[in-house]
C-alpha cells in the first residue's frame, strides 16, 4: 500500500522518520530534566518549604488575625509538637477554624482586662483567689438618660449558654491583691450600672459559645471565662420580666412578698444583671434540675440565706412541684423527676455556738466559738454536693466571741471595760469566715463544691434599722450619682475576702471553694426591698410621719420575685461552669 501524495507546498513524507526521531529526543531530556528538578526539590532546603505550602506542615510562618480595633495581632503559628487545644480570647472571639494560642501568646495579648494582671495564670486564679468586688470597666461608661425607661434586649435569655467556672470553675473571680501589712485593694472604680437600651446594645460583648473556638478547644470556655469576671457589669431593664410571680409560688416567706403585701410599684422586678465581658443566662430550671440531677444542694446560714433558698424553690416550682420531705434539722424538699434535692439548714453565725455561762459571760448571752464550725452543718457536709453558705448580719446582735478558749470580745456586751476587748464584730466575722472555709478545704472527705455569697448589702439610708433607716420610695436602681457608701458593709465585704484568701491557702482535700461576690452589684439595688410593704396588714403605715420620721421598714432581705433572683442565677452559672470543667478533665 502507498500512502497518498501530500498536498502541494508541503514537505514530501520522506521527512516523516527524521521528525519523529527529533522528538523522541527532545522527550528523553526533558524526562531527565524533570527527574534532576524533583530530586532538587525534595533534597534540598526549597523542597521542605514548597512541601510546607503543599500539605500544610511544619510551616513556621506568622499567621495575621483580626483584632477587635480593625488592627491585626501577628501570631506565630503553631509547631506540630504543640498543644493545639489552648484557645484564645479578645474581647469579642474572633471567628476562625482550628488555630489555638500557646500560654506565652495569651501572655502577650494586649487585650486582657487591667483588673487581671495575671491573667495568663488562670487556672491558679480559679482554684484560689478571690475577688474585692470592683465593678469598674474602661468598657462600661456611665450612663445619663432616666434608669427607668431602658428596655432589654432579646437576648440572653433566648440563649442556654453554658461556660467552665468560678469564677468558676474556671473563676471568673478577679484575683485579690494585698500590700505588706495585709489590706485588700481594690484596681477599679465603679461607674453608673445603669443603661438605656441604645447603651446596651454598644456595650454588650458576645458570648464565647458564639465563637467556632469555643466548640473546637478544650481549654477555649476555660480561659474566656476566667477572663470575664461575672460581677463586673450593670443592670438593665428586661420588659421579659420575673420567672415567677407571687402568686405562682408557695413557699414564699410573706415578709419578702412585696406584691402581695401592697407595695404599689413592681418594676424592680424587671431588672438583670449583665456581666461586661459575658452573659449570665436567664435561671433555666429545666437545665438546672438536670445538671443536678441525683445530687442535693443546700443553703446554709440566715434569713438571707432563706430568702435566697426560696427564691431558688419558686424557680424551680413553675417546672416541678417538689415533695417536702424537711424533719427538726432541716429543710429538704425533694424533685422526684431528677432526685434532685434542695435543703436549708439555719445556722446564724456559721460557727459553733453555746448559751451556758463561760468565764465571766453569764448564762443567757450567746458564746460564738470563733474557732469552731457549726456542727449542725459540718454533721451533714458529705451527703451534700453543692452548698451556699450566707452569713454576716448576725454579728450586729448580741454575742460573746471566744477564741481559742478566752473570751476575747463581744457585740453589745462588755460588763467590765477595765478589761481589754481585743476584737469586735467584724473583726470577729472576718476569723469565723476563715474558720469555716477551714473546715470545709480541709475536711478529709469533702470533695463537693462550696460557693461563699458575699456579704448582702442593706440600704438603710439616714440611720440603722432602729434609728431612722429608710429605703422607703426606692423604685428603680440608683445610679452612680445617687449611690451612698456604707462603711460596715465595706468593711465586712473586706474581711470576708481576706478571711476566705487565708483559708484557701489551707486547702487540703478536693474540695471546690469559690466566692459568689455579690456585694458591689447590689449596693445598687436599694429598690429591691421590702421597706414598709412587710404585711398583708391594710392598716400598715407606708409614709413618712408629720416630722419625717419613716415607717417601721425592712431594708435587709429582698421582695420575691426580685433582685435576689439573680443570686441563684449567678448558682446555676458557677455550677454549670464546674461541672463542666470536671467533664472536660474526664475526657
Amino acid at each position: 500500500m502507498t500512502l497518498a501524495s501530500p498536498s502541494v507546498g508541503f514537505p514530501t513524507m520522506a521527512a516523516f522518520p527524521r521528525t519523529l526521531s527529533s522528538i523522541a529526543v527532545a522527550g528523553g531530556g526533558l524526562a531527565l530534566f524533570l527527574i534532576f528538578a524533583s530530586w532538587v526539590l525534595i533534597s534540598c532546603p526549597i523542597g521542605s518549604t514548597v512541601q510546607g505550602y503543599l500539605l500544610g506542615i511544619d510551616n513556621p510562618r506568622k499567621t495575621l488575625l483580626p483584632r477587635g480595633n480593625g488592627s491585626e495581632f501577628v501570631i506565630p503559628r503553631l509547631e506540630a509538637s504543640q498543644n493545639r487545644n489552648h484557645g484564645f480570647s479578645d474581647k469579642k472571639p474572633y471567628s476562625a477554624d482550628d488555630d489555638a494560642v500557646t500560654k506565652d501568646l495569651i501572655e502577650k495579648s494586649p487585650k486582657l482586662p487591667s483588673d487581671f494582671p495575671n491573667a495568663p495564670k488562670a487556672k491558679k486564679i480559679d482554684q484560689k483567689a478571690v475577688s474585692v468586688s470592683s465593678l469598674g470597666s474602661d468598657s462600661i461608661r456611665e450612663s445619663k438618660k432616666p434608669s427607668g425607661i431602658s428596655t432589654s434586649p432579646k437576648p440572653s435569655e433566648a440563649k442556654d449558654m453554658t461556660q467552665p467556672p468560678f469564677s468558676g470553675l474556671s473563676d471568673t473571680s478577679k484575683a485579690v491583691t494585698q500590700d505588706s501589712n495585709g489590706s485588700t485593694m481594690a484596681s477599679s472604680s465603679s461607674p453608673n450600672l445603669l443603661h438605656s437600651k441604645s447603651d446596651l446594645n454598644s456595650t454588650l460583648m458576645t458570648s464565647p459559645t458564639s465563637s467556632p473556638l469555643a466548640s473546637k478547644s478544650s481549654k477555649f470556655d476555660s480561659v474566656y471565662s476566667e477572663i470575664c469576671d461575672l460581677y463586673d457589669g450593670q443592670w438593665f431593664h428586661d420588659s421579659a420580666g420575673p420567672l415567677y410571680t407571687n402568686n405562682t409560688c408557695p413557699v414564699l416567706t410573706q415578709m419578702q412578698n412585696c406584691q402581695g403585701n401592697g407595695r404599689p410599684d413592681k418594676d424592680y422586678e424587671n431588672w438583670r444583671w449583665k456581666p461586661s465581658l459575658c452573659d449570665l443566662p436567664r435561671f433555666n430550671a429545666t437545665k438546672f434540675l438536670e445538671l443536678m440531677r441525683g445530687k442535693t444542694l443546700a443553703f446554709i446560714g440566715d434569713s438571707v440565706a432563706r430568702n435566697q433558698m426560696e427564691s431558688m424553690l419558686c424557680i424551680l416550682w413553675q417546672v416541678e412541684v417538689p415533695k417536702n420531705r424537711g424533719n427538726r434539722r432541716m429543710q429538704r424538699w425533694y424533685f422526684k423527676s431528677t432526685s434532685v434535692m434542695i435543703v436549708r439548714i439555719w445556722s446564724s453565725w456559721l460557727t459553733h455556738k453555746t448559751p451556758e455561762a463561760f468565764d465571766f459571760a453569764p448564762e443567757g448571752v450567746v458564746k460564738l466559738h470563733l474557732d469552731k464550725a457549726d456542727e449542725d452543718f459540718m454533721d451533714y457536709l458529705l451527703s451534700f454536693d453543692v452548698v451556699v453558705l450566707s452569713s454576716g448580719h448576725w454579728f450586729a446582735k448580741q454575742s460573746v466571741y471566744i477564741f481559742d478558749n478566752e473570751i476575747v470580745g463581744g457585740q453589745l456586751w462588755w460588763p467590765d471595760n477595765s478589761r481589754p476587748r481585743k476584737i469586735g464584730n467584724i473583726e470577729a466575722f472576718g476569723i469565723s469566715v476563715e474558720t469555716v472555709i477551714t473546715a470545709i478545704v480541709t475536711h478529709p472527705n469533702y470533695t463537693g463544691l462550696a460557693i461563699v455569697r458575699s456579704y448582702s448589702p442593706d440600704h438603710y439610708e439616714g440611720g440603722a434599722w432602729n434609728t431612722g433607716g429608710s429605703c422607703t420610695g426606692k423604685v428603680n436602681p440608683a445610679l452612680a450619682s445617687e449611690l451612698v457608701r456604707n462603711g460596715f458593709t465595706d468593711a465586712m465585704h473586706q474581711k470576708q475576702v481576706m478571711g476566705f484568701n487565708r483559708a484557701i491557702k489551707k486547702q487540703t482535700n478536693k474540695s471546690k471553694v469559690r466566692l459568689m461576690d455579690i456585694t458591689k452589684a447590689f449596693s445598687y439595688r436599694h429598690d429591691g426591698h421590702p421597706g414598709p410593704y412587710r404585711s398583708p396588714d391594710p392598716n400598715k403605715i407606708t409614709k413618712r410621719g408629720p416630722n419625717g420620721q419613716p415607717p417601721p421598714q425592712d431594708c435587709l432581705h429582698w421582695c420575691m420575685p426580685g433582685p435576689v433572683d439573680t443570686w441563684n442565677e449567678l448558682v446555676l452559672e458557677i455550677i454549670s461552669r464546674e461541672f463542666k470543667a470536671i467533664d472536660k478533665a474526664l475526657v
